[in-house]
């Protein structure tokens, strides 16, 4: 039975807190507008641009491969020096004994990230050429289930507080794929204050245009 097809209304806006209806009006950048009825925010006009976006999600792609294809630290300890990349780091885990903890963190530092900055990349490209996107809507759906998952940040904080703690021990050098991380998570940051509702909005008037 082939899916009902979805109707935007890019003119209107809905309160989540109080579901009163409101006619959306133009906003200059950094705006927000507010419900008449309970005062919450109803939409916000971002800083940044379609444009500005799409190239962000692409910078975070390429960073993403950087972070992960270069070593995140090098640790010299008795003349043995050892160089750690994300996944020997995750294989290491695993067969030290701790399997959930490595699984975590391939969830939350690699596959869901990686899902998060594709399916951004899919619909910004989708909205930016009008382009098909048969799968617009479940890109859509899963971009907000994946959001609160992708915890490079956490990583990257974890892993200095470790720098900080072994130094004591050993000689540690951040390496390039630690600084990629940094970036990885300013990119990242800065795709999540786009608020995903202003992309159904901007879906439905690539198709009507």
């Amino acid at each position: 039975m082939p899916r009902p097809a979805i109707k935007v209304r890019p003119e209107l806006a809905i309160c989540e807190h109080c579901d009163s209806v409101h006619r959306r009006l133009p906003l200059e950048r950094g705006e927000a507008a507010d419900c008449k009825v309970c005062g919450a925010t109803l939409y916000r006009r971002p800083m940044l641009d379609l444009d500005a976006m799409l190239a962000l999600a692409a910078a975070a792609l390429i960073v993403f491969v950087l972070a992960n294809a270069a070593p995140l630290v090098t640790m010299e300890s008795g003349g043995t020096t050892t160089r750690g990349w994300l996944l020997t780091l995750v294989a290491t885990t695993w067969t030290s004994g701790v399997g959930a903890v490595s699984a975590i963190v391939i969830g939350t530092v690699f596959l869901f990230p990686l899902a998060q900055i594709t399916l951004y990349f899919y619909v910004l490209l989708a909205c930016r050429l009008k382009l098909p996107a048969p799968q617009f809507v479940n890109a859509m759906h899963w971009l907000r289930r994946l959001r609160p998952w992708s915890m490079v940040q956490v990583f990257l904080i974890g892993t200095l507080v470790s720098i900080i703690k072994m130094s004591h021990l050993a000689s540690v050098q951040p390496e390039p794929g630690l600084w990629a991380f940094g970036v990885l998570t300013i990119l990242l940051t800065a795709l999540g204050t786009f608020e995903l509702r202003e992309l159904w909005v901007l879906r439905e008037e690539a198709q009507q245009a």
